[in-house]
């Protein structure tokens, strides 16, 4: 049986538990990998909206790889803490979505905040191409 999925928004949130293999020596998160929450939010958004990446590969050749990202951190999250990212996109080109992402801890503290560019490319020459008709579309219909 499998669980519904909510009703896609504009805007996007994806639970996350720190665990320990998240954190570094100093007991905190270690800063790249508020961008592998970034990359999850990310994907499974796409899921919500009724894409899979695999699929998107196999069928239609494209791939969505990172471009550009600037990313301000504000406060440490630790272990055990739960987290959400906030996903919004900002900005939708003919080859690529911009991302604004913010990480909150469960009592309301932005911990950090985060702009990704992803790039629509053919899989077989890495070459810019047009993101896909339906993306386009439910995008615009958000």
């Amino acid at each position: 049986m499998s669980t519904p999925l909510p009703t896609p928004t504009a805007e996007f949130l994806w639970p996350v538990r720190v665990y320990y293999e998240d954190t570094d020596a100093g007991g905190v998160v270690y800063y790249a990998n508020y961008l592998k929450f970034m990359e999850r939010a990310r994907t499974e958004w796409l899921r919500q909206i009724g894409f899979e990446q695999d699929q998107l590969l196999a069928q239609q050749r494209v791939l969505f790889p990172v471009r550009r990202v600037e990313v301000d951190y504000l406060k440490p999250a630790r272990f055990n803490d739960e987290i959400n990212v906030h996903s919004r996109i900002t900005a939708l080109g003919a080859v690529s979505i911009e991302f604004e992402h913010d990480i909150v801890r469960a009592d309301g503290t932005t911990l950090c905040r985060g702009r990704v560019t992803v790039a629509c490319v053919d899989a077989d020459s890495f070459r810019p191409r047009p993101i896909p008709d339906p993306i386009q579309a439910e995008i615009k219909r958000l």
